[in-house]
């Protein structure tokens, strides 16, 4: 039985069932919200979630899902006793019930049979495997990003994905705002001919192994969980800045690569989303100046610039074709090379990269079993782009990716770096 199927029939049998009892039983008072009147949405069309590791950027998404009039937030996981309860108390007080359930080991959450999907933001040494255990259990999947640790993993969570028919969007936001979308359009569709090179802002260019801190005596596992904060991640000693919220000590390959795989995974996204979402660059040359250059297989480039931008904002990028160019960031605003690629439309200018509009769009692909705009395959592009230009950094000189068997040509040490061993028991 697939996905919307079960669902549709889980609700079928939620509606006969009250039919069948009017028919037998003695007159009820049934609130107006339980028929959906007065605004309310009704159970039956209401989308269960629960979150997992909603810490600081946890807590922003937790708040763009319920302002959605048809989301029940049920459950809360989280490594740290404060916080879940912290974050239980705010769902209960939304909802004006103290029905939220709280967990300290994800796969309890996961087992719960009446959840429809899961919001992960836990540390992103977690995403990717979390990802694909909550899609096996048969959860649809909102996932910040970065999305995976390293080529192989990004690769399994697509393939598990598309197997498994989830509903997976990448905390990708940008996709889902105005200007954004318009700037991407404009590269698609040959408004500004033939694309040349297309400009991903990186927010640094290093990379480096994570390393440990200096050992601390750990916490009572029921208060902090050192062992399940580490999860799949190699393990080190505990050390309170590394259990903090932002410190987010892995960024992917077990390198640190902040700014090309946390901040360009952005960026690469729009960038990716400008060449038609096609299978990433197949050479990558190590940083020169400000500029990282990756070439595609039909001659785009796509560089990764820290510095000379137009002053738009965050996030910046910039896609440059034959006939003109455009470049967008996180202000709402867009620069033209000429007002004609407007043909007269108005951009809506929204600034600040709210989510609120990537959630709707995932909340209506769990109803309508859709694609959202950063789907699984939007992600796997973006991400491997991301991995392999950090994999050149790491290198210090250009590799060369075979996009047949995404591996790096004639590249031991590169090949090594596509994937890391999973700390036990996380290996599958």
């Amino acid at each position: 039985m697939s996905r919307a199927s079960g669902s549709a029939t889980r609700r079928g049998f939620l509606r006969g069932g009250l039919a069948a009892g009017a028919a037998v039983a003695a007159p009820t008072i049934i609130p107006s919200s339980a028929l959906g009147l007065d605004g309310a949405v009704p159970p039956s069309e209401r989308i269960v979630v629960g979150g997992i590791g909603i810490g600081r950027r946890g807590e922003y998404d937790l708040g763009c899902f319920l302002q959605q009039a048809d989301v029940q937030f049920a459950a809360v996981c989280d490594v740290k006793e404060k916080r879940r309860n912290h974050v239980k108390g705010v769902i209960d007080k939304h909802h004006g019930s103290a029905a939220c359930a709280t967990y300290k080991d994800f796969r309890e959450l996961l087992d719960r049979d009446d959840l429809d999907a899961v919001l992960i933001a836990t540390g992103p040494n977690w995403h990717g495997l979390m990802a694909m255990l909550a899609a096996r259990a048969g959860k649809d999947v909102y996932c910040e990003k970065p999305c995976t640790k390293n080529i192989a993993e990004t690769l399994v969570h697509r393939d598990t994905m598309n197997r498994c028919g989830t509903v997976f969007q990448a905390g990708t936001q940008r996709r889902n705002l105005p200007h954004f979308a318009f700037a991407c359009e404009l590269a698609r569709t040959g408004r500004l001919g033939t694309l040349k090179r297309v400009y991903a802002h990186p927010a640094g260019m290093k990379a480096a192994t994570s390393g440990w801190l200096p050992e601390e005596p750990a916490p009572d596992s029921k208060i902090d969980d050192w062992d399940m904060y580490l999860g799949p991640a190699a393990w080190r000693p505990f050390n309170a800045r590394t259990l903090a919220d932002g410190f987010n000590f892995e960024k992917g390959g077990g390198m640190v690569g902040g700014g090309v795989l946390e901040w360009g995974s952005h960026c690469v996204d729009l960038c990716q989303w400008a060449v038609n979402d096609c299978p990433p660059p197949v050479e990558y040359a190590p940083p020169k100046g400000d500029e990282l250059v990756c070439r595609y297989d039909n001659g785009c480039e796509l560089v990764f610039r820290e510095k000379g931008w137009i002053p738009l904002g965050s996030c910046p990028v910039r896609f440059e074709g034959t006939d003109g160019w455009v470049e967008a960031g996180d202000s709402g605003k867009m620069v033209l090379s000429s007002p004609e690629l407007l043909a007269g439309r108005k951009v809506e200018e929204i600034g600040g990269y709210p989510a609120t509009f990537h959630v709707r769009d995932f909340l209506d692909c769990v109803k309508t079993r859709g694609k959202p705009k950063g789907n699984a395959e939007a992600a796997c592009n973006a991400h491997l782009a991301c991995h392999a230009a950090n994999i050149a950094i790491y290198l210090g000189r250009p590799v060369k990716l075979d996009l047949a068997t995404t591996t790096f040509i004639d590249d031991e040490a590169a090949n090594r770096l596509r994937s890391e061993a999973r700390r036990e028991p996380w290996q599958a």
